[in-house]
């Protein structure tokens, strides 16, 4: 982005987007995880670009007081994504045929093949489409004008360990990767905690987790408007000790509670990431391209955290693991008290 510009960096991050989408139609007909796995990885890539670029130019374009407000905005149409992506993929994907072990085991090996390739098929077409629409936004970008932000000779002086002299772009970076990781944690694993503490079907646990990220984007539509009145490090704060409370509740009580517990913090969590994105990156000038890139490399925690919770679902259960995010909203919550606070620095 120092070299070519904002445009060109939500184009490439575009470009990786749809070449990984195109991917998952030949790792589905071959059933190698690796491919997946290497699909998936094309696409992270693709998000990686598009986060570094598209949100310090949100930021960027306009007074930097209001830069919280622009970004939350912004990222609440990736909450309308977020609400519809778990409906249609329950719907599309997953085909609510839930055999045993014991079922599985007494399949003949045709059987079971058929079984195996008709799940890996259903993920085809959807991302399919994912890829033709990533490409039709890209075709737009491409032929929009957007002004482009100029690049002075001192911005490529800067250096990663000079960005991190910013003690609240260092602790941004800490609480991101804790917040990814709470996130990514929250979300992945609910299908089974509901299935353990309610003992709710695949298809009806996709469907509410579709109404949690419903949820999710009123939060961002929400927080929008509420940052114009609350300082955004205090909506961080108490938004982080509400899904302390919550998910207290989510991890010691067995019943449907829990479940609706879990439901409602994608709406505290709408603001998080945006939040810390634009209190990480505020007063850093020539940095912002490192210190954007270095938040968003953070998102690394949800690799990590998730981990942990299986470790723990596996000598315990499900419902115990969920401490782990727990956990991690304390220490965002400590970032909305403390650690966001600015402090002038001297690249001498």
């Amino acid at each position: 982005m120092k070299k070519f510009g904002y445009k060109k960096g939500i184009l490439i991050g575009l470009a990786l987007y749809a070449s990984g989408a195109l991917l998952f139609i030949p790792a589905a007909s071959t059933r190698i995880y690796i491919f997946f796995l290497g699909a998936l990885f094309i696409i992270a890539s693709g998000c990686a670009f598009l986060e570094t670029a598209a949100n310090p130019y949100v930021t960027i374009l306009g007074k930097s007081e209001t830069a919280t407000t622009r970004l939350n905005f912004s990222q609440s149409f990736n909450g309308l994504g977020a609400f519809l992506a778990p409906i249609l993929g329950g719907q599309i994907i997953l085909s609510g045929i839930e055999h045993s072990k014991g079922e599985l085991t007494a399949m003949s090996y045709q059987q079971l093949n058929q079984y195996l390739q008709m799940e890996a098929d259903a993920v085809k077409i959807p991302y399919l489409v994912i890829a033709l629409v990533v490409m039709s936004v890209a075709a737009l970008i491409y032929f929009t004008t957007m002004p482009e932000v100029p690049v002075e000779e001192h911005r490529k002086k800067t250096g990663v360990f000079k960005a991190l002299k910013h003690p609240q772009l260092k602790w941004g970076v800490v609480a991101q990767f804790f917040y990814v990781g709470a996130q990514v944690g929250v979300t992945s694993f609910f299908i089974r905690f509901a299935r353990y503490t309610s003992n709710t079907p695949e298809k009806d646990a996709a469907f509410w987790l579709g109404m949690a990220m419903f949820g999710f984007m009123a939060g961002r539509f929400a927080g929008t408007f509420l940052t114009r009145f609350i300082a955004p490090q205090k909506l961080l704060a108490v938004y982080s000790f509400i899904c302390v409370v919550l998910l207290t509740v989510a991890t010691f009580v067995k019943s449907e509670l829990a479940m609706w517990a879990l439901l409602a913090i994608p709406f505290f969590e709408s603001i998080m990431f945006p939040t810390i994105f634009s209190l990480a990156i505020q007063e850093i000038k020539e940095d912002t391209e490192i210190g954007s890139s270095l938040v968003v490399m953070a998102i690394a925690g949800g690799a990590v955290f998730p981990l942990m919770m299986g470790l723990i679902s596996d000598r315990s259960n499900i419902q115990m693991a969920y401490i782990v995010p727990l956990i991690c909203f304390f220490v965002i919550a400590w970032y909305g008290m403390n650690g966001y606070k600015p402090q002038k620095i001297s690249h001498s």
